[in-house]
């Protein structure tokens, strides 16, 4: 039970501290934005508002797209309890919400939802609860419209449970640390754990990247790397492929600095996964020292065409450095060169979700700092310049933008904010350029 409360404790850190923030400079925060705001009220547009109702509540992560242009997305609460998994549909120039499952809070089922979801090749969804599930240390699971039970009352959709975390070895609290599921070609899955994997911290382990394949109708785990909290990093958050099959990957703890973290130890790392017939090794790229660099990066990193490797940090512990970044990781002969790019210095939150890159290089993402806003960096005369695409006013935006943003075809930008907008329980938008 103890571990469970603290796990609870960890989860309010990562997801409502900042927005409790917001929530207390909100009305200073619109009142000084309102006129940079009302130039930019065109460009913004609410496409749904979450009710706490049948349509969830509070959404932590970002969207995903697909093909179609349809966006797929998680509510961590709301409907029967557990959250929802919810699909927007575009119909001229409205928009459709639909409830696609919703979790009912049960150990059997899991609940929870605080990473998104991705898209299989055969159009199912695969995603993770943070926690529920036997014995209610969370589960990934595949939804799939169709009869198949247990079926949610909403959308036609069911659910899966493809396995349900013990809390040993192969870890516990899936998506707890930011980053959703990744699929390789052959249709496995991989992922982290914020918890588990047997060593010690604080009692809990300090978290694991897992894999899960098909195996015999069912699907069986394999834990690829399990971390120890010292310098190969602890709560990883957020996982990316590279074009070689490598892993890598962000942590929030471990590593070195002297960060205050529930912990008390490690300011975060940039990890890399690499394959072999014996296993998978794990090697550090880059250790956070808050002193400039930033620390606590969550959030899968991204690369360019060049192999260079970008992400954020975000600052989400209490009594740390004052600024988060933006940072790029250059390929440097058998090491790794950090860039800084960006200091965020509007209250120290970063980006807590990963970078997006548009065709040009140009680099994408949403803060939460002073309420939330949606901004872009752009390569100029040998460095960096910051653009913000729009400031969240609470009342009517939503605030606390979470997770990645996504692009469609058109140059559209979308993505979710956790809490507060016209029905209080945050929202899911669209920025048009």
């Amino acid at each position: 039970m103890q571990g469970r409360n603290q796990h609870s404790n960890i989860l309010l850190n990562i997801i409502s501290r900042v927005a409790t923030t917001a929530l207390a400079v909100a009305v200073v925060f619109a009142l000084t934005v309102f006129l940079a705001q009302s130039a930019q009220a065109q460009t913004f547009r609410v496409l749904h508002s979450f009710t706490g109702g049948g349509d969830g509540a509070t959404p932590a992560a970002g969207l995903t797209m697909d093909q179609a242009g349809n966006l797929y997305g998680t509510a961590s609460a709301g409907a029967q309890g557990g959250g929802t998994v919810f699909r927007l549909s575009k119909r001229g120039s409205n928009w459709t919400f639909t409830p696609l499952y919703a979790f009912p809070s049960t150990e059997t089922h899991g609940w929870q939802p605080l990473e998104g979801v991705v898209i299989a090749a055969n159009g199912t969804l695969y995603g993770t609860t943070s926690s529920g599930g036997s014995p209610g240390n969370g589960t990934a699971f595949n939804l799939a419209p169709g009869a198949s039970i247990p079926k949610s009352v909403f959308g036609g959709w069911s659910e899966t449970v493809l396995y349900n975390f013990l809390a040993g070895n192969d870890g516990a609290y899936p998506g707890s640390g930011g980053g959703n599921l990744v699929l390789d070609r052959s249709g496995d899955i991989y992922g982290t754990t914020y918890y588990g994997g047997g060593e010690d911290c604080d009692g809990m382990g300090c978290g694991t990247v897992f894999e899960l394949t098909p195996s015999e109708g069912g699907w069986q785990e394999k834990i690829l790397y399990a971390f120890t909290g010292g310098s190969d990093g602890g709560g990883p958050a957020g996982l990316a492929f590279d074009s070689n099959g490598n892993l890598y990957g962000a942590t929030l703890l471990g590593g070195v600095g002297n960060c205050q973290n529930p912990f008390g130890f490690g300011c975060g790392v940039i990890f890399k996964l690499t394959p072999s017939a014996s296993g998978w090794t794990e090697s550090v790229v880059y250790a956070f020292q808050d002193d400039g660099d930033g620390a606590q990066p969550i959030g899968a990193p991204i690369f360019d065409a060049s192999g260079n490797l970008y992400g954020t940090t975000s600052m989400i512990w209490e009594g740390m450095g004052q600024d988060s970044t933006a940072f790029e990781l250059t390929p440097s002969g058998n090491g790794w060169t950090f860039n800084l790019i960006w200091t965020f210095t509007d209250g120290g939150f970063g980006p807590n979700g990963s970078l997006v890159m548009d065709v040009a290089g140009n680099l994408y993402g949403a803060t939460p700092a002073g309420g939330g806003a949606v901004f872009e960096l752009t390569r100029s005369s040998g460095g960096w310049q910051y653009t913000s695409l729009h400031h969240f006013v609470p009342g009517t935006d939503g605030s606390h933008p979470c997770g990645n943003i996504t692009f469609d075809a058109n140059g559209n930008i979308y993505g979710t904010a956790m809490v507060n907008g016209p029905d209080g329980h945050g929202t899911v938008w669209k920025i048009t350029p």
